[in-house]
């Protein structure tokens, strides 16, 4: 007998997503790697330069720089509630295992 195991969810990837962003992303993608409201992140990032004089700013271009672009068809994380990923069933879908990525905050 061969002990099956549950399929796991795809592992959570900071990006920056295509649909919720303001200038590149990276606060919105910061703050659904992290379970956060983005402009919690953005305030984050402004406080953060008055306090240092602009030097910390400096890390929002360079995150730009290194953190990828969502592409269409990335696994969605964290998956709504009750929601598995779909696979794609058409010809050229998304990949087994992947769903598109929905706004943030998610809708009640």
């Amino acid at each position: 007998m061969t002990p099956t195991a549950a399929p796991q969810a795809p592992y959570k990837q900071l990006r920056r997503p295509t649909t919720d962003r303001m200038v590149a992303g990276v606060a919105s993608g910061l703050g659904r790697y992290f379970d956060v409201d983005p402009t919690l992140i953005r305030v984050a990032f402004a406080v953060t330069g008055l306090l240092t004089g602009g030097v910390a700013l400096l890390a929002y271009p360079i995150m730009w720089f290194l953190m990828p672009e969502e592409p269409t068809g990335a696994p969605a994380w964290p998956h709504p509630a009750g929601v598995a990923p779909t696979a794609g069933s058409a010809p050229g879908g998304p990949p087994p295992g992947y769903a598109p990525t929905p706004p943030y905050p998610p809708a009640a």
